[in-house]
């Protein structure tokens, strides 16, 4: 896919990103517009299509928990060279407190969701011999108190990641875990711990953007595999 944004630079490869309109998902679509071609997907709502607007980007209807609408999603796109899986949910809550059902729910979007997508996205991926990226999290390498379901899907999404790496050896396949990021999620989640909510403590969206754009835009012949970022 080769387009052009106006300027003389043209854009060669495409990347769809999911969860687009949340706080991270926006940082990583404004670092890699200069760059790539991208398909922000997302469900329907109005901060998505002002992305959209802004960005000069389509947006791609997306629910990683209706299997309909990832098939929907998918079956027309047979070109795309970098899928970032970005959208997930979490529900606080220490083991004893959670429900079977929250952890349905985690798991489904969470990894059920990324595995489906990827899978129907598969051919495109390989044609373009392109790249995956899942942003996993801090709680995928050393489980988070208070955060069960939602460690234990990111266990699950990094092992998901490290076989996908390993049997479609002609993709780059990357995860991404990064520390706590001011964003909505980790407002919901200080409100659970009943702490003062401070900024500043937290990593910032542009710059975990910032760690996604520089994987994906690593030379060729690199192959970023893990990417772990703490703030400071």
């Amino acid at each position: 896919m080769v387009t052009t944004d106006g300027s003389d630079q043209p854009k060669t490869r495409s990347a769809l990103i999911t969860g687009a309109a949340g706080g991270l998902g926006t940082a990583i679509a404004d670092a890699l517009a200069p760059t790539h071609t991208l398909l922000l997907a997302g469900r329907p709502s109005d901060r998505l299509d002002a992305l959209a607007a802004r960005l000069g980007a389509p947006t791609w209807p997306l629910d990683l928990a209706d299997p309909d609408s990832i098939e929907s999603a998918a079956e027309v796109l047979t070109d795309l060279d970098v899928l970032i899986h970005n959208a997930g949910v979490a529900y606080p809550g220490r083991v004893a407190e959670s429900s079977a059902e929250e952890w349905r729910a985690t798991f489904e979007v969470n990894v059920v969701g990324a595995v489906a997508l990827t899978l129907a996205l598969l051919p495109a991926l390989r044609s373009a011999r392109g790249q995956v990226v899942f942003v996993n999290s801090g709680a995928g390498i050393k489980a988070s108190a208070g955060l069960a379901s939602y460690s234990a899907s990111k266990f699950a999404l990094r092992s998901f990641a490290d076989s996908l790496r390993a049997d479609e050896p002609d993709l780059r396949v990357t995860s991404v875990h990064p520390g706590r990021i001011d964003t909505e999620m980790q407002r919901d989640l200080i409100a659970y711990e009943e702490r003062d909510y401070v900024p500043e403590q937290f990593l910032s969206p542009a710059t975990v953007a910032a760690m996604v754009a520089n994987a994906v835009n690593a030379p060729a012949d690199a192959h970023v595999h893990e990417i772990v970022v703490r703030p400071r």
